[in-house]
C-alpha cells in the first residue's frame, strides 16, 4: 500500500459517531492490527481491548502497501458498551443503533507506518518468487490525496508506476506471478483480460465488464462481486462507490488493462545526458516546449521498448536458439541470405527463400523480389554457431523506430548515399506535428541521430497544438462539437480556411475553431484584397495600363505614393523575419493589416480620384505603378499560406504587364526588402493622420453623424512646433477622409479643454511597490499645469517620503471631457476635440453626398459603363432642389452628370430615401 506524501489526517470531535455494519467481526479487526509489536509501540500500550484500523478493498494482485513517509494519520478508538464488549466474547447480540462513539487517541506520521505487515485478503495465490516480501507498507511520492483518501493499493504486475516502486522498494516487492501448466511465470490476468483458473471462483471472468462481447456482461462486475466476498468474510469494514479518474482507450472508449510483457530494449539511458545537450542546439517553438515538456521527457528518458506484440509491421531481425543462450541479429538482407545459406548447408534449412535477390542490385525491380513481412521471414530457420536451429523473435519493432528511422531510410541508408547522409544532408531544416510528438516522432527522430549521428535530426521544430471547438472542448463526432473539413473547405475554400487557422492562434497554441471566424477572415481580407484588384482592374483597363512606362522615380511620387512604399518595404523586412523566425501568425497578421488598413482604407481611399480624372499623366501612372507593386508583393508575401487565392492574384497581375516571367507565384523570387524607400518620419506621420481619423471617426459613431455629413471642424492641442508641422502636413489629407472643412491648430488648451488624470496602476505597481498607493493619490491631485507639462516633457517629478519620483507618461492616463458644442477624445498624449454643429449649408451638402452615393449605386445597378455620362430626372421635393442648387457642381462631377432636372411625376423611377427625406428618380444616359 502507498501512502500520499501531503497527506494530512482530519480533525474530528470526541463523541463523533461512525456508522458499523451490522455484521462486522470485531475479533477480526483485532486481530489484523494486535499483530505486529511495532504498532502497539505507536500506539503507547499493547491493544488490551478492540479498536478499529480503517481497511481498504484491496483487489487480487496486491502484494502490499504503499504510504508517503511525510502523511500523517489518527487512530481511531471506539468506546464499546456492555452488549458490544459481550459480543466480542463471542455472545451472539445483535447492535441495535449500528453507531458507536470513537475517539482519537493516538496521531502518527506515515513514515512510522512503513514495513507493517498485513493479512492477504484474497488469499488464492503467493508471489512464485520471494512472497516473504509482499504484502507490505512501503513508502511512495506519487500518490495524490486530491483523488481519494491517499492511500492505495499497488501490483507490480499491472502499471509502470507500480513496477518502479517495487523495484525500488528494498527488499524488493516481488510480482504477484504463478506458475502456469506450461511451467511459463505468467500474471493472474490472461492477455484476454480474465483472470487465470488459478483464482477459483474468479478465474476466466473480466476484470472489467466492458471487456465482454455486448449484451454478455454478467448483472455484476468483478469488483462488485469481489467486494461482496470481502464483506461475506467479514473483511471490508465498509464499502461503498466511488467516482475517479481511469485510463480508457482513446479509439474505443473501454478501459486499458495495464499489461507485463518481455520486450527487447534499446539502452537509451547511456545517451541520454547528450540527446540533452544537443537538443539545446534545436530551435524549438515555441521555446517552452523545448526546454520543458521535451527537455523534461529526456531528463527522465528511460530504456526504449523496441519490440511489439502485433502482425503488421517490421519484423524484429533477431535470431535465437529454443534457450536463448545463442542469438544473431541480422542488419542486411545481404547477411541475411549468407545465414540462410549457412543453414541450408546444415540441413536445418531447406533453401535460400531469397534465390533471385542479386546483392549490390540498388534497383526497385530486385528488390520487389523479397518480401520482409513476418509471415515470410518467420519461415527461415537459422543455424547457431553451435549448430542449434534459430527462430526468428516474433515480435515486430516499434513503429516509432520506422518514423524515427525517416532522414535516413529515405536514402537507403547505409546502403546508398552513405556519403551524402553522413555530411548532413538527413537533417530536416524543418518539422512540424502536434505537441504530444514529444513521446512520439520528435524524440524517435531525436534518439536515433543521437545514437547513431552524435547530431541533430531536425534544425527547427513547430509543436503543434490542438484544434478545438469554439467553447475549446475537444471536437468529437460523438459530442456533435466536430467541424466536417469536407464541408468546411467546399464552403469557404482552402486558403481562407488556412489564413484563418494561422492567422487566429499561434500554431504551438490551441486553436478555438470557430466557422464563422473563416467567413469574417473571407469578407475583411480575401475580400477587401479581391476588392482592391477589381477597382485597379476597372480603371487600369478603362486606360489601358500595362506597366510598358519606366518606373517613376521614389522622388518624383506623390507623398501618399511613397509612404505606402515605405510601409510595403517595412512589411517585406517584417514578414521576412516572421517566417525565418517560424512566426506564420505574426507574418499573416502583418499582411493582414497591411491590406485591410494601409492599403484599402487608406491608400486607395485617399487616391481614387488619380484613377478617375481624365488626364493619364505622371500623377495617374504613379498611382497605377504603386497599386500594382503593393498587390504583386502582397500576393508573393501570402502565398505559403494562400497558395491558390495569391497565385490566381500574381498570373492575372503578370498577364498583362509582363513584368515577370514565371509562371506561377510559387516560382517567383520572394520580395526583397530595400531600406531606400523606406522613410520612419513619413510612416510616423501618416501614422498620427490615421490616429486623428480614427478619433474623429469614433467621435461621430458616438454621435451617430453619418461620414458623408460634414462637419466645420476639428481642434486639435499641440504640444511642439514639431507637431504643428508634422499635423499641417497632414491637414488635407485628414479633412478628405473624416469629412471636416478645418483643422484649428491651438497651442495653449487651458480654458478651452479640461484634462483629467488618473494614475495607470499596471505601470505603477512593478515599478514603485509599496508607494504605488500614495504615488496614485499624488496623481490624481494634479493640475491642469501639471498634466501639460507631463504630456509637453514626457515626464513629472513628484516627492513622496522625501523621495523624488518621477512619472512618466505610461504611468498615467489623460483624457479630456467634452465641452458644449464638442465632443472629445484621446489616444496617448493625442486630443482631438470635433465640433459637431450641423449648420443649414453643412446640412445641404451632407445630402448632395448621399445623393451622390444613391446615384452612384443606381448607375452601378443600371450597367452603366464608369465613363458613360448621364441626365437626372428627380420627383419635386423642395429640401433635395435647395441641397442640390448649392452643391450642383460637385453632384455633377461626381457622378458624370450633363443634367440636372425636376418633374411633378416621375414614371419608372427609382426610389430612395435616407434620413427622413424620401423621393424617386430616373437616370438616362446622356
Amino acid at each position: 500500500m502507498i501512502l500520499a506524501k501531503n497527506l494530512v489526517a482530519k480533525q474530528f470531535d470526541k463523541k463523533t459517531f461512525f456508522e458499523i455494519p451490522n455484521n462486522i467481526d470485531f475479533s477480526k479487526i483485532k486481530s489484523k492490527i494486535g499483530g505486529d509489536d511495532r504498532l502497539n509501540l505507536l500506539l503507547g500500550r499493547k491493544l488490551e481491548q478492540p479498536e478499529f484500523q480503517l481497511f481498504f478493498d484491496i483487489l487480487v494482485g496486491e502484494k502490499r502497501k504503499k504510504y508517503d513517509l511525510k502523511s500523517e494519520f489518527k487512530k481511531y478508538g471506539y468506546e464499546f458498551d456492555e452488549k458490544t464488549i459481550n459480543h466480542l466474547r463471542g455472545i451472539d447480540i445483535q447492535i441495535v443503533s449500528g453507531k458507536v462513539p470513537f475517539s482519537i487517541i493516538k496521531e502518527c506520521k506515515g513514515a512510522d507506518l512503513v514495513e507493517i505487515r498485513y493479512e492477504q485478503l484474497l488469499d488464492y495465490v503467493q508471489p512464485y518468487h520471494n512472497p516473504e516480501n509482499a504484502f507490505r507498507v512501503i513508502a511512495g511520492d506519487f500518490v495524490t490525496t486530491e483523488d481519494g483518501t491517499g492511500i492505495v493499493h499497488t501490483s507490480p504486475t499491472f502499471g509502470a508506476d507500480d513496477a518502479f516502486v517495487a523495484k525500488q522498494a528494498k527488499p524488493e516487492v516481488p510480482a504477484l506471478l504463478v506458475m502456469d501448466e506450461n511451467d511459463n511465470l505468467v500474471p493472474t490476468v490472461d492477455l484476454q483480460g480474465r483472470f487465470i483458473k488459478e483464482l477459483g471462483d474468479l478465474g476466466g471472468k473480466y476484470v472489467k465488464n466492458e471487456y465482454y462481447d455486448d449484451g454478455t456482461a454478467p448483472d455484476k462486475s468483478v469488483d462488485v462481486e469481489i467486494a461482496i466476498k470481502l464483506k461475506i468474510e467479514n473483511k471490508a469494514f465498509k464499502v461503498e462507490k466511488y467516482v475517479h479518474s481511469y485510463p480508457n482507450c482513446w479509439r474505443t472508449d473501454k478501459p486499458v488493462l495495464y499489461y507485463p510483457l518481455d520486450s527487447w530494449f534499446i539502452k537509451v539511458t547511456d545517451f541520454k545526458d547528450r540527446m540533452h545537450e544537443l537538443n539545446l542546439g534545436i530551435n524549438w517553438k515555441p521555446k517552452a516546449t523545448g526546454e520543458g515538456r521535451f527537455g523534461n521527457w529526456l531528463a527522465n528518458a528511460n530504456d526504449w521498448n523496441l519490440s511489439r506484440s502485433r502482425f503488421w509491421g517490421i519484423p524484429l531481425p533477431i535470431w535465437r536458439t529454443e534457450d536463448g543462450k545463442e542469438e544473431i541479429i541480422i542488419g542486411s538482407i545481404e547477411e541475411l541470405k549468407s545465414e540462410m545459406d549457412k543453414a541450408v548447408k546444415a540441413g536445418i534449412l531447406e533453401q535460400d527463400i531469397f534465390v533471385e535477390f542479386t546483392v549490390g542490385d540498388m534497383s526497385e525491380e530486385n528488390y520487389d523480389k523479397v518480401d520482409l513481412h513476418k509471415n515470410v521471414v518467420d519461415q527461415i530457420t537459422l543455424v547457431s554457431p553451435s549448430g542449434k536451429p534459430m527462430k526468428r523473435e516474433s515480435d515486430l519493432i516499434d513503429v516509432w523506430f520506422d518514423s524515427g528511422s525517416m532522414p535516413y531510410a529515405q536514402w537507403h541508408y547505409p546502403f546508398e548515399n552513405k556519403e551524402k547522409v553522413e555530411s548532413g544532408d538527413g537533417q530536416a531544416d524543418f518539422i512540424a506535428e502536434g505537441v504530444d510528438q514529444t513521446r512520439g516522432w520528435f524524440y524517435t527522430l531525436h534518439a536515433i541521430a543521437t545514437m547513431i549521428f552524435d547530431d541533430v535530426a531536425y534544425k527547427n521544430v513547430v509543436s503543434n497544438g490542438l484544434v478545438l471547438d469554439k467553447n475549446g472542448q475537444k471536437m468529437s463526432k460523438r459530442l456533435g462539437n466536430a467541424a466536417d473539413p469536407f464541408e468546411t473547405l467546399k464552403t469557404y475554400g482552402p486558403d481562407a480556411t488556412r489564413w484563418y487557422m494561422i492567422s487566429n492562434a499561434n500554431p504551438w497554441d490551441n486553436l478555438k475553431f470557430d466557422i464563422e471566424g473563416i467567413g469574417e477572415v473571407r469578407r475583411k481580407f480575401f475580400g477587401t484584397l479581391y476588392n482592391t484588384y477589381s477597382f485597379f482592374t476597372l480603371y487600369a483597363n478603362i486606360d489601358n495600363f500595362n506597366y510598358s512606362e519606366d518606373d517613376i522615380a521614389l522622388k518624383d511620387r506623390p507623398e501618399i505614393d511613397r509612404w505606402i512604399l515605405s510601409e510595403l518595404h517595412t512589411l517585406i523586412k517584417n514578414v521576412d523575419e516572421y517566417y525565418n523566425d517560424y512566426e506564420p501568425t505574426k507574418a499573416t497578421r502583418a499582411i493582414s493589416d497591411f491590406v485591410q488598413e494601409n492599403l484599402s482604407n487608406w491608400f486607395v481611399r485617399l487616391s481614387r480620384r488619380r484613377y478617375w480624372k481624365g488626364d493619364y499623366q505622371q500623377d495617374k501612372i504613379s498611382a497605377y505603378q504603386t497599386l500594382y507593386t503593393c498587390m504583386l508583393t502582397v500576393a508573393k508575401l501570402g502565398a505559403s499560406v494562400a497558395p491558390f487565392f495569391m497565385d490566381r492574384l500574381y498570373k492575372d497581375l503578370v498577364a498583362v504587364t509582363g513584368k515577370e516571367a514565371h509562371e506561377s507565384v510559387h516560382l517567383a523570387h520572394f520580395p526583397e526588402y530595400n531600406v531606400a524607400f523606406v522613410d520612419k518620419a513619413l510612416e510616423h506621420k501618416m501614422q498620427k493622420a490615421q490616429t486623428i481619423s480614427s478619433l474623429v471617426l469614433s467621435l461621430r459613431q458616438k454621435e451617430k453623424i453619418k461620414v458623408r455629413q460634414p462637419l466645420q471642424r476639428i481642434m486639435i492641442p499641440v504640444l511642439t512646433d514639431a507637431e504643428k508641422i508634422e499635423i499641417n502636413d497632414i491637414a488635407d489629407l485628414i479633412k478628405t477622409e473624416v469629412n471636416v472643412k478645418e483643422i484649428e491648430l491651438i497651442d495653449d488648451a487651458s480654458g478651452i479643454l479640461v484634462k483629467q488624470i488618473k494614475p495607470n496602476f499596471k505601470a505603477l505597481g512593478p515599478r514603485f511597490g509599496k508607494d504605488m498607493k500614495l504615488i496614485a493619490n499624488k496623481i490624481q491631485s494634479f493640475d491642469q499645469e501639471a498634466i501639460k507639462i507631463l504630456e509637453q516633457t514626457g515626464n513629472y517629478t513628484v516627492e513622496i517620503n522625501d523621495k523624488i519620483i518621477t512619472l512618466e507618461t505610461s504611468d498615467v492616463e489623460i483624457s479630456s471631457q467634452d465641452i458644449e458644442g464638442w465632443l472629445v477624445a484621446n489616444s496617448g498624449s493625442l486630443t482631438v476635440a470635433l465640433d459637431v454643429t450641423i449648420t443649414p449649408d453643412l446640412k445641404k451638402e451632407g445630402i448632395a453626398r448621399e445623393l451622390v452615393n444613391r446615384i452612384q449605386n443606381i448607375r452601378k445597378d443600371s450597367g452603366f459603363e464608369v465613363t458613360d455620362k448621364i441626365g437626372i430626372v428627380f420627383q419635386e421635393n423642395n429640401t433635395i432642389k435647395e441641397a442640390i442648387s448649392t452643391n450642383e457642381t460637385y453632384i455633377k462631377n461626381e457622378t458624370l452628370t450633363e443634367t440636372i432636372e425636376f418633374a411633378a411625376d416621375v414614371i419608372n423611377g427609382t426610389e430612395i430615401a435616407f434620413d427622413d427625406i424620401a423621393t424617386q428618380l430616373v437616370i438616362k444616359k446622356h
